[in-house]
């Protein structure tokens, strides 16, 4: 069991700083990598808390291996996550604060599989085409938004 899920029994839904990482995978054809959550349905990019010790880069590697079968190669710094705009309250009622990293990352290899405790299913998207229902907030849309930025401004 994970660290913060052992903060959990002692402490119930009550807010957390969670610190942890996302990663916005990038194919050969500048589409991004979504899986659609098993708790509440909406297409995040791979992501999760960090454990006791691990770096952030540990944490990221961790997170998409175990969610999509993928070891990143290069992770590239993106933004970092924190403040009023990082609170989240899962559909079970946990609170939490993060804290964190957001990673690009364009460098990765092995087959996609899907970890079926979190994600239902998991495909590429245009980055321009993003599903509908992409995880709500505005720190996923900057994030979204600074990748695309990235993305096309190595194209021209």
């Amino acid at each position: 069991m994970g660290y913060i899920m052992e903060l959990r029994k002692v402490l119930g839904s009550r807010p957390l700083i969670m610190a942890g990482t996302g990663v916005i995978i990038v194919n050969e054809k500048n589409q991004v990598l979504l899986g659609r959550r098993t708790d509440n349905g909406f297409w995040d990019y791979p992501g999760g808390s960090m454990e006791l010790g691990e770096s952030f880069e540990e944490c990221a590697r961790r997170e998409v291996l175990e969610e999509t079968g993928l070891t990143c190669g290069k992770l590239e710094f993106l933004m970092d996550v924190s403040g009023e705009d990082s609170f989240y309250q899962y559909p079970n009622g946990d609170k939490v604060y993060i804290a964190g990293i957001v990673y690009l990352c364009r460098d990765f290899s092995g087959e996609l599989k899907v970890q079926e405790e979190e994600v239902a299913e998991q495909r590429f998207f245009p980055i321009d085409q993003l599903p509908e229902n992409t995880a709500p907030g505005l720190l996923k849309e900057k994030a979204f938004r600074l990748a695309r930025e990235r993305l096309s401004g190595e194209s021209e």
